[in-house]
C-alpha cells in the first residue's frame, strides 16, 4: 500500500455485491477511525440511513499473508455465534483484495469501550464496578473455555497433539529467529534461557483442549457504559486450540499488584481496590471446576508467549517494517514481561 493509496475506497467498497446483505440500507457514507493497534485498522462504517457497523481491514504493518488472519477470525466468530461468549457478530467476511485492495471483514458495532487509560462514567468512581468487571472478565474467559470445539465445528482449528510439549520450543525457534539482525542479538533478553529451561521441565501432568482466544487483554475487550460487565471479545484472529488457562494467564500478565517488578504501571486508571491474581484464579476455578495446582506453569509460559510476540515487533521495527519507536516501546514491556516471568519462577 503505497502513502497515497486511501486506507479503504469508498467508491470500491460501495460497489461490492456483498454490501446489499448487510444492516442498514443505501451506500457507504463515511468510515471513521477507531481506536486500534498496528496490526490492524478499524473504522466505524455508516451507511446512508444511519446504520453503523465497523470495518476491520489489515494495516499497514500487518502480517505478510493478512488473508489466513481474517480467514481464521471470521470461521471462529462464525462459530461463536448462539455461545453465551460475549463477542461481536460477523455479518460478513471478504478474502479478495480486489475490493478494496487487502482483505476485510464488516463486524457489529459493540456498544462499549476499550478499558484503557483513564476509564469513564461510574468505573472511574466507584470501585465496586471495577472489581465486578474483573470479575465478569474473567467469567468470560471461562465460558469461552468451557466451549466443546467440536461441537461448534472448530476440530481441526489447530493442531493439538502434545500441545504442551510444543509450546516452549515454537517460540525458542521464534525468538532465535529474531538473532539474525545484529541490533536485536545486542539487545535480547537474558532470561530467554532459564524461562526456556523452567517450562520445559515443568509442564502440567494433564491438559484440556479447548477453544484459546490467544490474546485476551484490555485492548481486545469492550466494556459495556451501563453496567459492570463485558459487552464484548474482539480480534480473534490468534484463536487457536489449546488449553484455556491460557486465556486466563494472559489476562493476568496484565494485572498489577503488589510485588511485582518495577517499571510497568496499570494499563487503566484508577486500578485501586482491583482484585488480586489469586482471587481471580479461585473465581475461575470455581466457575469451571478445574484444578488450578500447575497453573504457575500458564503465567510463565503467558510470559514467554506474549514476550516473544512483542520481541517479533521490534524485530520487524528494526527491519524497517514496522513505526521504530512503535517497536521498541514494546521491546520495552517485553523487558518487563520477562522479569514478571522470573519473578513467577521464583515464587513457583
Amino acid at each position: 500500500m503505497s502513502p497515497a493509496e486511501p486506507i479503504v475506497d469508498l467508491d470500491r467498497l460501495n460497489r461490492w455485491p456483498g454490501l446489499a446483505g448487510l444492516p442498514g440500507d443505501g451506500p457507504v457514507e463515511s468510515l471513521t477511525p477507531l481506536k486500534g493497534g498496528a496490526q490492524n485498522l478499524l473504522f466505524t462504517m455508516r451507511r446512508a440511513d444511519g446504520a453503523e457497523l465497523v470495518l476491520r481491514r489489515p494495516g499497514r504493518y500487518s502480517a505478510e499473508s493478512p488473508a489466513s488472519s481474517f480467514e481464521r477470525e471470521s470461521r471462529v466468530l462464525t462459530a461463536l455465534a448462539g455461545t453465551d461468549v460475549p463477542h461481536p457478530r460477523l455479518y460478513a467476511s471478504c478474502l479478495d483484495d480486489s475490493v478494496i485492495g487487502a482483505p476485510f471483514s464488516v463486524l457489529e458495532k459493540i456498544n462499549g469501550f476499550m478499558p484503557r487509560g483513564d476509564l469513564p462514567g461510574r468505573y472511574a468512581t466507584d470501585a465496586s464496578w471495577r472489581r465486578a468487571v474483573s470479575f465478569d472478565l474473567v467469567a468470560s474467559a471461562a465460558r469461552l473455555g468451557s466451549v466443546d470445539p467440536d461441537a461448534i465445528r472448530l476440530t481441526g482449528l489447530s493442531r493439538t497433539e502434545g500441545w504442551t510439549q510444543r509450546q516452549t520450543p515454537r517460540y525458542l525457534r521464534m525468538l532465535e529467529g529474531y538473532r539474525e539482525n545484529a541490533e536485536y542479538r545486542e539487545n535480547e533478553a537474558p532470561a530467554v534461557a532459564r524461562v526456556g529451561e523452567w517450562l520445559q521441565k515443568n509442564p502440567p501432568p494433564t491438559t484440556h483442549i479447548g477453544v484459546v482466544h490467544g490474546d485476551l487483554q484490555f485492548a481486545n475487550v469492550m466494556y459495556a457504559h451501563d453496567a459492570p460487565r463485558v459487552a464484548g471479545i474482539v480480534d480473534w484472529e490468534m484463536a487457536s486450540l489449546g488449553d484455556p488457562l491460557l486465556d486466563l494467564a494472559w489476562i493476568l500478565t496484565a494485572w498489577r499488584e503488589e510485588g511485582d517488578p518495577p517499571g510497568s504501571a496499570p494499563q487503566m486508571q484508577p486500578w485501586e481496590d482491583m482484585p488480586t491474581r489469586a482471587e481471580l484464579v479461585a473465581h475461575y476455578a470455581g466457575l469451571t471446576g478445574r484444578d488450578v495446582s500447575y497453573f504457575p506453569w500458564f503465567q510463565v509460559l503467558a510470559c514467554f508467549r506474549l514476550a516473544a510476540l512483542l520481541e517479533g515487533s521490534y524485530f520487524r521495527a528494526l527491519n524497517g517494517r514496522m513505526d521504530r519507536r512503535m517497536g521498541e516501546g514494546l521491546h520495552s514491556y517485553a523487558g518487563w514481561i520477562w522479569s514478571l516471568a522470573t519473578r513467577w519462577i521464583d515464587q513457583a
